[in-house]
């Protein structure tokens, strides 16, 4: 390992990767320490650390506190989801984007925004409904609620300008997140912003982030029929 190489956190990712695809470390076993393995490795701690915590996320380890750091032993590949811009996304794909703003008010959350968000009903919260168009056509109905007490510039946000999907991805970095998918059927109101028909079969996403304990948004998109979501694993 080259002297670069020993501070490279992805370095030592790798390695540990390739100990466990050789079986030097079967599924089940522990690993050494993460002092054992800086000074194997040549490297710092918190470097091996660092790549041991990625290699969890992954589904590669099983980390417990006090019981050491094990090989997993059903290894999981997990999807990998960012967070897109919608405008990059549609410019992505060849095609003109479009963006309308169609709601944005102060208000409290919903008792739904407030589970999921994890705030009180007295929460000050910013609820926006928009609109996003590609070539011209409806492409996803956007409807998001913001922690005001969490991010307090968005206030001053021009979100007729910007999308709120855009400007959190610019202005409020999250530690974790909660996304889920679905199909529903489209409502009245639903079908007539995607110029579709009531009862229509629509692809739902859920997502919720948040910055440590402190809840950021909660948004429901809705895409128009036809649309079709891919992921690398």
């Amino acid at each position: 390992m080259s002297a670069s190489e020993q501070t490279n956190w992805q370095s030592v990712h790798d390695e540990v990767l390739r100990r466990i695809h050789t079986r030097e470390w079967k599924p089940g076993d522990q690993i050494p320490k993460e002092v054992e393995l800086a000074e194997q490795l040549g490297c710092a701690r918190a470097t091996v650390n660092r790549a041991l915590r990625e290699l969890a996320a992954e589904g590669f380890l099983d980390r417990r506190r006090k019981a050491g750091t094990r090989v997993a032993t059903h290894p999981v590949r997990r999807a990998k989801l960012d967070i897109p811009v919608i405008r990059l996304e549609i410019e992505g794909r060849g095609q003109k984007y479009g963006y309308g703003l169609l709601l944005t008010e102060r208000r409290t959350p919903t008792p739904e925004i407030c589970a999921n968000l994890g705030v009180s009903a007295k929460s000050d919260m910013l609820h926006i409904s928009s609109l996003h168009l590609a070539d011209g056509k409806p492409y996803m109905f956007e409807e998001r609620w913001v922690s005001i007490d969490t991010v307090p510039e968005i206030v001053d946000a021009d979100l007729s300008k910007i999308s709120a999907n855009e400007w959190l991805v610019l202005h409020a970095p999250y530690t974790k997140g909660d996304i889920s998918f679905s199909a529903v059927l489209a409502s009245e109101l639903e079908a007539k912003i995607l110029r579709t028909h009531a009862g229509a079969p629509l692809f739902l996403m859920e997502r919720t982030t948040w910055e440590n304990d402190a809840g950021i948004t909660s948004a429901r998109l809705l895409f128009a029929p036809g649309y079709r979501m891919h992921s690398a694993i």
